[in-house]
């Protein structure tokens, strides 16, 4: 299997869209022949970041009426030996890294929770659907996880 790239834009402050390159990172790894077992570990950590980004990673944006600005990114590199998953984005960071990879620790707002978003266990599954995790975050600036999944 010959190095693969991919990219994809996470927009920002939008459920109805957050999923959608998660789904397309799914499809892709299905189309690949991956094991089904590291296509489900890898779509999940996917969409729990897709969705972090999107709670947390839009603190920054300026919306207008005609562009929906995007508040991350997420890159997949797919060799013959693993996949690694990157998710970027310029949002408000994270404070405490080490609470915040705790099972229900969030510090999402109130009206994203009611939504039924952010009840804390996104890097806490990203974390356990992953072989590796790297977290990088500066408060104000925004964070970077990558994680590796080995074929």
């Amino acid at each position: 299997m010959s190095a693969l790239s991919l990219k994809f834009d996470i927009p920002g402050d939008d459920f109805t869209r957050a999923g959608e390159a998660s789904s397309a990172i799914k499809k892709k790894l299905k189309q690949m022949g991956l094991s089904p077992n590291v296509i489900r570990n890898i779509s999940i950590a996917a969409y729990e970041g897709e969705i972090n980004a999107v709670i947390h990673g839009g603190a920054n944006l300026k919306k207008t009426d005609h562009v929906q600005p995007t508040c991350g990114i997420i890159t997949v590199l797919i060799d013959e030996k693993e996949v690694t998953v990157i998710i970027e984005d310029s949002g408000k960071g994270i404070y405490d890294i080490e609470k915040a990879m705790q099972e229900g620790f969030t510090t999402a707002p109130d009206e994203i929770r009611s939504l039924g978003f952010g009840a804390g266990m996104g890097l806490p599954n990203m974390k356990k659907y992953s072989d590796e995790i790297y977290v990088q975050s500066e408060v104000g600036v925004g964070t970077k996880v990558t994680m590796k999944f080995y074929l």
